[in-house]
């Protein structure tokens, strides 16, 4: 038995759990990062008298650095290995958002902003592979799913931060604990072993194979002392051609659409989310109270979505997911009391980012191995450019005609329309081998 064959029979336990948790938790200061920029939004853009604009160039700046850093992080992890990659985004991401706390203008913010999206996107297709690459087969989608719920405790941490600092400390404080993640390098260098993939890739066998006999003796079984290599493959240069191929065609341009309306949708909803609630004249307060509930409310979305997708598929999951998320958001846009715009907006966070989950999941299955990472990576990618354009929309149309209604009506037709591309051209995955589904 050669040694991918010898990692893949290893049961899910304590390493892989514990990978999953340390992992997460730089995918945690991932979302924390970006959080905490939407709530400091609605009291930067009063101490600053930015114009509703400057407020969606601020969103903007930091997806289009996830963008570039989401296209280049694959690239560099095949170069320097994802255990470098995963740290050294980190530092990044985490150093530039200090800087934010000392941005002394919209200009020195909008680039620190970039710089801290750079970092983030750089470090997200790196977690998933890390998790991807270590999971047992059967239980790969739950874990990345799981591995995503961490997003919803980021979050989570930065309402906290808003809720308790930000009106006692000023917006200042909530980018200066955004730099601590910083310190968990140490850590997570210290444990996360190199992916063996990525060494057996290198020609490091030894290396790989005594990863592979140490993650055996955890889960109980004899380790094999024969160093068997898989055998190689030559290497090919993936065009952007081969993703469009006949065989690919539908896929990939479902993926595109599914990609590019979920992003748009949640950093159109979620960066604006604290400042359209102050200007339905809610207090700075009392909106980081709700959007901390409403927040509370994707850790079961998460849930529920791994605990589904493997039960009714990924379609009928994320289908369903994106259309309740899209029901909701409409009727938050209605308005109403307190209550009712708590209640909707915690359905409308409970779904959407359920969907999330089954994204990350779905997407890597459509392709084959060979061409797996670079079609996600680039479905990824325009995933982003939606993510750009949404909080500068909005900012538009808060100066235009638009209003709080017509934006979240807006949100409800593109959720819906990339729930009906998924019902009528997606694929269904669930139950089959990843060579099945290559055919």
């Amino acid at each position: 038995m050669d040694i991918i064959g010898r990692l893949e029979r290893i049961p899910a336990g304590s390493f892989h759990y514990r990978l999953l948790v340390i992992t997460g938790l730089g995918w945690m200061f991932d979302a924390m990062d970006t959080g905490i920029i939407a709530f400091v939004l609605p009291s930067l853009a009063k101490a600053w008298s930015l114009t509703a604009a400057q407020v969606g160039y601020i969103g903007s700046a930091g997806l289009v650095g996830m963008a570039l850093g989401a296209v280049l992080s694959g690239s560099a992890a095949d170069r320097i290995g994802r255990k470098k990659m995963f740290a050294s985004t980190l530092i990044l991401y985490s150093i530039a958002t200090g800087l934010c706390g000392i941005a002394w203008n919209f200009s020195s913010l909008v680039v620190l902003r970039f710089l801290v999206g750079f970092g983030l996107g750089g470090q997200l297709p790196v977690a998933v592979t890390l998790v991807s690459e270590y999971a047992p087969p059967d239980k790969r989608g739950r874990f990345i799913v799981l591995l995503e719920s961490f997003w919803g405790v980021g979050w989570l941490a930065a309402a906290l931060i808003a809720y308790l600092l930000i009106p006692h400390y000023g917006w200042q404080m909530a980018f200066f604990i955004g730099a601590v993640p910083a310190l968990y390098v140490f850590y997570l260098w210290n444990w996360v072993p190199e992916s063996v993939r990525y060494l057996l890739d290198k020609g490091q066998i030894k290396e790989a194979h005594n990863i592979v006999c140490d993650i055996e003796r955890r889960a109980g079984l004899t380790p094999v002392n024969d160093m068997i290599a898989p055998p190689s493959e030559p290497v090919k240069r993936n065009a952007f051609s081969d993703i469009w191929a006949p065989e690919f065609f539908k896929r990939t341009l479902v993926l595109w659409i599914i990609w590019f309306g979920i992003v748009y949708s949640y950093y159109g909803i979620f960066t604006w989310l604290p400042s359209l609630m102050v200007g339905q004249g809610y207090t700075v307060l009392k909106t980081f109270e709700y959007v901390l509930i409403m927040t509370l409310a994707q850790l079961p979305g998460y849930f529920a979505a791994a605990y589904l997708v493997d039960r009714i598929g990924r379609k009928a999951t994320l289908g369903g997911f994106l259309a309740l998320s899209a029901v909701a958001a409409f009727f938050f846009g209605q308005g109403g009391t307190p209550g009712v715009v708590l209640l909707w907006g915690s359905l409308m966070s409970f779904f959407n980012l359920g969907a999330w989950g089954v994204v990350y999941t779905y997407t890597p299955e459509l392709y084959p191995t060979r061409i797996r990472a670079f079609g996600s990576g680039w479905a990824a990618a325009v995933g982003r450019i939606g993510g750009i354009l949404a909080p500068t929309i909005v900012g538009f149309m808060l100066q235009g005609q638009g209003g709080f209604q017509m934006i979240f009506t807006m949100f409800t037709a593109v959720m819906l329309l990339v729930a009906v591309t998924v019902w009528l051209a997606g694929e269904e995955t669930k139950g089959k081998t990843l060579d099945e589904i290559s055919r």
